[in-house]
Order: C-alpha cells, then sequence, then structure tokens
C-alpha cells in the first residue's frame, strides 16, 4: 500500500516522530485497520524523501507499543488492536519526543561473591553519581538553617517535591494526576506496606510469573493470597488472570523484571478490560526502570490509558539516582484517596524532610534530566559491550531482553540445567543468575537453561573479561 505521511521540516518535531504519530493516529482512528500491510522501510523513506533509519525508528517504537507487528518474509503489519481506537488521543507532551524517563537492591542473607566478575542484575553504575551537585543543593537547602525543614511535614510528602514528580510523570511517562494523588514514600517495599492499609486485607493479588520477588514478599507478608499467573510473550496473560478470582494484578508492563517483556497496547487493554469488569478491582503498575530504553523512546505508563481510576501507580529513584535515596511514590486513584484520608492519612512521612526537598531542587534545576541522559549514554555504551561480547556464545545461547533495562537473559540451545550453567561459570571465576529464582514457586520454572545476567555496575573492560571467561567455561555446553 501507499503511506502518504504528512511531514513538516519546520516544526521542530523530528521527522520520525511525526511518521509515529501519523501512522499510530491513522490505526487509531481505524484509518488503517487490522492485517493492512504497511510500505517497507525502505519504500516509505524514499517516498517520503527521508533517510530508511528514519523510517526504521518509528517502526521499531509502533511494534514496541504493540500497534505494528512483523512476518517473516512478508512484512510490517497493523497488529489487531480492536477495541483500542477509541480510548483517546496521546496528549502531546506524552508522545516520543517528550519522554526520558526498583528492583535492585541485594537481598537479606545473600553471600558475598569473592571472585572476578559479577554479572548482578541488582546494582547500578554509582561511579557517576553527581556527588558535587548533590552536596551542593544540600548545602543550599540548608542555608539560613532553614528551620521549618525540621518540623512535620505532610504526610503525603512536600508539596513542591510531588508537583515536581506530577511534572515529570506526565511530561516523561503520560501519567495523568494531580500531586494531590502522590503519596511520597521511603521506597516500593514500605509503599506497598502502606498501600496494604489503604486497601484492606480482603483482597486476593495475583502477580506475574516469573516476578520482582521483594514485591512478592511484601504482599504475602501482609497476609494476602498471592496467586502466580505465567505470562506468554505480551505478558500476563488475562485468560489465566480470570481463572484466579484475584481482584487485584501487580504487573511491569514497560519493562516486565525479571523477563525484560514490553507489553503490547492491546495486552494492556485487555487487563484494564479485566479490571472493569468488576467494582474494586485495580491495576499496580510498577514502572521501576522505564528511563533506560535503547531502541526507540520509552514506552507510555499504562496508567495514562486508565480512564476509569483502576491503575495505582509506583516508581523509585533507586534505578535512576541511587538505591541509598530511599525515594519512591504511589499514585493513587481517585476512588482510593478517600480511603487513604479514612485509613492511613496518619501515618507520617518516611522521607526525611531534608532529602525531599534537596530531590525537588535535582528535579527542578534540570540536574535529573541531565543525569538521566548521561546514564542512558553510559548504559547503552556497557549494553552494546554486552551485545558485542556474547556474538561468541550465539552458537550456544539465545539472547533476550535486549534494548532496555540493566540486564539481560541468555538461554542454552541444548537445555542444560542452570545451576550446571552456573557452576562451570563460578570454575573460571564469574557469577551468573538463574531465572529460577523469579519465580513465585520454582516447579513453575518453565526456563530451566535460563541466565540472568546484568551489567550496570561493570566496566566495559569488565564486561568483555567476563563474556571471555564464560565462553571458555562453556565452551562445550
Amino acid at each position: 500500500m501507499e503511506l502518504l505521511v504528512p511531514l513538516d521540516p519546520q516544526s521542530g518535531m523530528p521527522l520520525y516522530e511525526q511518521i509515529y504519530r501519523f501512522i499510530r493516529d491513522e490505526i487509531r482512528k481505524g484509518n488503517l485497520r487490522a492485517g493492512e500491510r504497511l510500505p517497507s522501510s525502505r519504500l516509505l523513506s524514499e517516498n517520503l524523501k527521508v533517510s530508511r533509519s528514519t523510517v526504521q525508528m518509528a517502526y521499531d517504537q509502533m511494534m514496541a507499543e504493540g500497534y505494528l507487528e512483523t512476518v517473516p518474509c512478508k512484512g510490517c503489519f497493523v497488529a489487531d488492536t480492536q477495541g483500542l481506537a477509541g480510548f483517546g488521543e496521546a496528549d502531546s507532551k506524552n508522545d516520543m519526543g517528550k519522554r526520558m524517563t526498583s528492583p535492585g537492591e541485594k537481598e537479606a542473607g545473600e553471600p558475598v561473591f569473592s571472585g572476578k566478575i559479577d554479572f548482578s542484575p541488582r546494582g547500578i553504575d554509582l561511579e557517576r553519581f553527581p556527588f558535587g551537585i548533590w552536596r551542593r543543593l544540600n548545602r543550599d537547602t540548608l542555608v539560613d538553617d532553614n528551620r521549618e525543614l525540621f518540623g512535620p511535614g505532610d504526610p503525603k510528602g512536600e508539596m513542591d517535591l510531588r508537583e515536581a514528580i506530577r511534572s515529570y510523570l506526565h511530561s516523561a511517562r503520560g501519567v495523568n494526576c494531580q500531586a494531590r494523588q502522590i503519596i511520597i514514600g521511603a521506597g516500593s517495599q514500605y509503599l506497598l506496606m502502606l498501600l496494604s492499609r489503604i486497601l484492606g486485607d480482603s483482597h486476593r493479588i495475583a502477580m506475574e510469573n516469573p516476578t520482582y520477588k521483594q514485591a512478592y514478599r511484601v504482599l504475602k507478608g501482609q497476609g494476602y493470597p498471592v496467586c502466580p499467573v505465567d505470562m506468554d510473550r505480551f505478558g500476563m496473560r488475562p485468560d489465566l488472570l480470570e481463572e484466579t478470582n484475584a481482584d487485584i494484578a501487580y504487573v511491569m508492563p514497560s519493562h516486565q523484571y525479571p523477563t525484560g517483556i514490553v507489553m503490547p497496547v492491546k495486552r494492556r487493554q485487555e487487563l484494564l478490560d479485566w479490571a472493569l469488569k468488576e467494582e474494586g478491582r485495580y491495576l499496580i503498575e510498577d514502572d521501576y526502570d522505564s528511563e533506560f530504553r535503547y531502541r526507540g523512546m520509552p514506552i507510555p505508563a499504562l496508567q495514562g490509558m486508565d480512564k476509569e481510576g483502576r491503575v495505582i501507580y509506583m516508581g523509585t529513584f533507586s534505578k535512576s539516582i541511587a538505591p541509598a535515596i530511599r525515594i519512591g511514590f504511589l499514585v493513587l486513584p481517585e476512588p482510593l484517596l478517600k480511603a487513604y484520608e479514612e485509613k492511613a492519612s496518619f501515618y507520617a512521612s518516611t522521607v526525611s524532610r531534608i532529602d525531599q526537598k534537596v530531590l525537588y531542587q535535582f528535579l527542578e534545576k534540570g540536574h535529573y534530566e541531565r543525569h538521566l541522559n548521561r546514564m542512558r549514554a553510559i548504559y547503552k555504551g556497557k549494553h552494546d559491550a554486552l551485545l558485542g561480547a556474547l556474538k561468541s556464545l550465539e552458537d550456544r545461547f539465545f539472547i533476550e531482553g535486549e534494548y532496555a533495562g540493566l540486564h539481560i537473559l541468555l538461554t542454552n540451545k541444548k537445555g542444560l540445567e542452570e545451576g550446571k550453567l552456573a557452576a562451570l561459570a563460578a570454575k573460571e571465576g564469574v557469577k551468573v543468575y538463574g531465572l529460577s529464582s523469579y519465580f513465585i514457586r520454582s516447579k513453575q520454572n518453565q526456563y530451566q537453561s535460563t541466565l540472568v545476567l546484568g551489567y550496570a555496575t561493570l566496566t566495559k573492560e569488565e564486561i568483555e573479561e567476563g563474556i571471555s571467561l564464560l565462553n571458555q567455561a562453556w565452551k562445550d555446553v
């Protein structure tokens, strides 16, 4: 088919984003129907007189969001998005050009590794932390003593910080909320415990399997029955979710941990439809590391699609700044604000007002955006170094979960058990992590030969050395 995309080189909007928006909106309006074949990136680039990479960037983003799908040897087609055309036009501020942007803490009792290279998926690169800026902001915060900061603050958190987070979430993640809906807390684990007070204990919670085990432990520890739900290549399966009789589902749609699955728009709508079937159903969206995506732009938050107040959105600065900051946020839908006031508003904020003020200035003065841009470039360099080094293992392993986050998955083609692979790696002084530890019940692991390799804490040289050692360790597998 021929596709006429109106481009305006003088608009200031990148050409790939103009292509993305036009085709996406045509799909939403129903002008492009499921199954229609789009012109190849080469043909469309020739027709539009733009580079092929420009068109491919737009196609990649739409495939990541689930609007397009590829069929091997046939081309690129409009995906089946039945029921999605009417969910509303995206605010221009929520689209690709404006988006920037945790699991990540060492678990209690985990032994200290004494080998050469540790491919831990939990750490971040603290060598690039802007210590000078953070120190200066601390000093500026305490200038003239600022006595009011030593008094009790708003239980939800400082209003100026909540407003800064609201603005950031709207422009970078497409989240629609007011500052009064945001609660600041000391990390995601505390916020989940607070949420349990707001929701009450008469709920049954479904979680993706595998999942972020710390969240599972917290929810289980609050007394909730937790139901593991298997996933397919699009994320949590709605048909299996319905069978659990759960009324709350905990999901990570923008980058599932640990599989790296990016949930397409159709599956997101299916989960929203599930939530709308019965009163009192909610989705908990954990958006723990959406800032780090290396192909296309970050996928908009599920919360931005929610028109009925069924998504509870949560995030943290642990991955994007540092775990020790211990500042996370919860965005309550309007129906739960009254429950918060009645059941949990008497809990004081667990984050120092001074730390909140420092973070507010870090956001407001543009330091956070600059830090994110710098860290994206650093992590992309490590990511590319890892993928380059892994070419030596492609004859023995499948590589998945690349292009986003801070880890990848490695699956042995012969089906060798992960424990054996880890033991062989340890003999060469390299630590790798089995996927089985992320399953709610280990016997449910259908990926017995899959390993999780993190790279955030390693240098490029260490990554290359580590893969070289793994190549030696696994030379016969």
